[in-house]
């Protein structure tokens, strides 16, 4: 093939999401935090959106060290782990046949006690008597019990309740029995939903305590620098006669000048499960949207849809997973509140680069990106049943509104609870994992049409008081919340005992 004459085009990124510069000689280089290949046809990209190129296994591969996705002929995702220095890696478990699980859940149930392995629809965890039955426990050197670490089973936090003649705060969803999955993460035995974990509602409630007024925003990102993104310009500016026999050259050279990408970490502290669960969940929608892995949901990825035609030049587009702020019921009291819905949504932003790296707000829309964040939020109650990050995700996020609920209503004072024991990290420690700091830049190349793509960059920003404002807030119009409240009860609870059906 001849060569021909390198001319850049622009560039299409998110922040935190991803972005594409644009070169002419039918390549497309898929940048994300660390590729991982979902094993597509003929070693092509993993998403099949971006198959319709024709890549017929143009693929860079030098940095799927960690070959998963989730998809054909690859290993499943089990998540990630974070290293002593802070970086971040995928993590995979290989359990074809599912036998692993099935033991796991087998010896669960004979582990579990009858009333815990029962399914329910509706299980109450009373916060104040949580804490005061792990106190006994520590008294007496034990630790929390399994059945507090997972929070009784529950699989989603769906009510807030404050009692006033017990002076009870009530948490509430659907709940079952449950067991570590081979990759560690706590599972429902009946459904294989996600299960609340206590170490990340303690991280809820501190971020939202008694007696201050508490974080205004939890947020995540992982972004390239600006040293790197200007590399890169001068990297690609450098190319002049290309052919797609240079793809592996272009892939290293991208993955050389971008170098690391930053892990930034707002309102809890990153030495936390918590945190490295938003991480991830950022982490793995990057690799989603740029192709990389095979979401278990009807998802096309962003850049299937991106036409070189419709991408500005130093045009950045950036992703956020947000709460949908439009989920929380209260009763007329307000002494009840419902979440309702899925909870989470992915949404765009727009800035554009200059050419040292500096990014600016701009006012452009991509189509294509718009579409990505409309339908990954549409599918995303398929996901988090299929893919347990993002049902994880979605439960800290209840976790997240909630403890701002219990502090906005001043649930601690009329329960006369300091929450002392849960907000001290001495006596119960959950920073206890190590902080995620930097991420990996991989390149994947795939044919697509005319043109050099490179996506990079995504994020998560939680503001859960955005929830409580007049126009986000939804009426209890038919009082069901309030009657539902009203039947709420410790009578006939054991004295001292957290949480009953």
């Amino acid at each position: 093939m001849a060569f021909r004459t390198f001319r850049f085009l622009g560039l299409l990124a998110l922040a935190i999401a991803f972005g594409s510069w644009l070169v002419p000689q039918g390549l497309l280089a898929q940048v994300g935090n660390n590729a991982v290949n979902g094993g597509g046809a003929n070693g092509g990209a993993a998403n099949g959106g971006v198959n319709g190129g024709g890549q017929n296994g143009q693929n860079n591969n030098n940095n799927n060290n960690n070959n998963g996705g989730g998809g054909g002929g690859g290993r499943p995702i089990a998540g990630v782990e974070i290293d002593a220095t802070g970086v971040l890696r995928m993590k995979v478990v290989d359990d074809p046949t599912g036998r692993l699980l099935r033991d796991v859940v087998m010896a669960a149930r004979a582990k579990l006690a009858p009333e815990m392995v029962k399914a329910s629809e509706r299980r109450y965890v009373s916060l104040n008597r949580l804490e005061a039955s792990i106190r006994e426990r520590l008294a007496k050197n034990q630790g929390a019990s399994e059945e507090m670490k997972y929070l009784a089973g529950l699989t989603r936090l769906e009510y807030v309740f404050y009692l006033p003649e017990s002076k009870d705060i009530v948490i509430a969803g659907p709940a079952e029995g449950f067991a570590l999955d081979p990759a560690g993460r706590a599972i429902g035995i009946t459904t294989g939903r996600s299960v609340l974990e206590l170490q990340d509602l303690i991280v809820a409630l501190r971020a939202f305590p008694p007696g201050r007024q508490g974080a205004n925003v939890i947020s995540v990102s992982i972004d390239p620098t600006q040293d790197g993104l200007a590399r890169m310009q001068d990297f690609l500016a450098s190319l002049t006669g290309i052919t797609p026999g240079d793809a592996q050259f272009i892939a290293a050279g991208l993955q050389n000048s971008l170098g690391m990408q930053t892990v930034s970490i707002q309102g809890v502290s990153p030495r936390t499960h918590f945190a490295q669960v938003l991480v991830e969940a950022d982490y793995r929608m990057k690799l989603i949207g740029i192709g990389l892995e095979i979401p278990p949901a009807p998802i096309a990825s962003y850049v299937s849809r991106a036409s070189p035609s419709s991408v500005s030049k130093n045009a950045m587009e950036r992703w956020f997973f947000v709460p949908n702020y439009e989920c929380v019921r209260v009763a007329a009291d307000g002494r009840a509140m419902q979440l309702v819905g899925d909870g989470v949504k992915l949404i765009g932003a727009n800035e554009r680069v200059n050419a040292d790296g500096k990014r600016i707000k701009s006012g452009g829309i991509n189509k294509a990106s718009q579409a990505f964040c409309q339908q990954f939020t549409a599918q995303y109650p398929t996901l988090a049943k299929r893919s347990p990050v993002y049902a994880q995700m979605r439960n800290l996020i209840d976790m997240t509104v909630a403890a701002a609920w219990i502090q906005q209503q001043n649930f601690f004072d009329q329960a006369g609870w300091k929450m002392d024991l849960l907000r001290d990290e001495a006596s119960l420690p959950v920073e206890t994992h190590n902080t995620p700091k930097q991420v990996e830049t991989a390149v994947n190349v795939v044919w697509k049409g005319n043109t050099l793509m490179t996506p990079i960059g995504g994020g998560v920003s939680i503001e859960p008081r955005d929830a409580f404002s007049p126009g986000n807030l939804l009426a209890d119009d038919k009082n069901v919340l309030q009657a539902a409240k009203d039947k709420v009860s410790v009578k006939g609870v054991a004295p001292g005992w957290w949480w009953w059906d």
